[in-house]
């Protein structure tokens, strides 16, 4: 690899001397991260849900099933898909939580 000199005019940013700023800026960006990951998470649980919903809706129609019937089927499967996302959302939050506790116990 090839390593280029640094321009003199510029400034030297080195944190490998100063471990609690560097401490510092790793925390906040996991924080930011692991907010990004749970948003991302809720958004997929979203497309899902509409995807399922509508492809129930669209195969009910397309059989030519009673559109009331219909509808209230997609309306429930669409319910269940979002609550059992929402489910897995928080139980994979609790469990991270957990295993974070779990070490900071062991570290002791």
């Amino acid at each position: 690899m090839l390593k280029r000199k640094p321009n003199l005019d510029q400034f030297a940013f080195d944190l490998s001397k100063d471990a609690a700023l560097e401490r510092m800026i790793e925390a906040r960006v996991a924080i930011r991260c692991e907010n990004d990951a749970i948003r991302w998470r809720f958004r997929l649980i979203l497309i899902e849900t509409c995807m399922i919903a509508s492809l129930v809706l669209v195969a009910g129609l397309a059989l030519k099933q009673p559109t009331a019937l219909v509808i209230r089927g997609s309306l429930i499967v669409g319910a269940g898909c979002f609550a059992s996302g929402v489910m897995l959302i928080g139980l994979s939050g609790l469990t991270g939580h957990l295993l974070s506790i779990y070490r900071r116990w062991r570290q002791r």
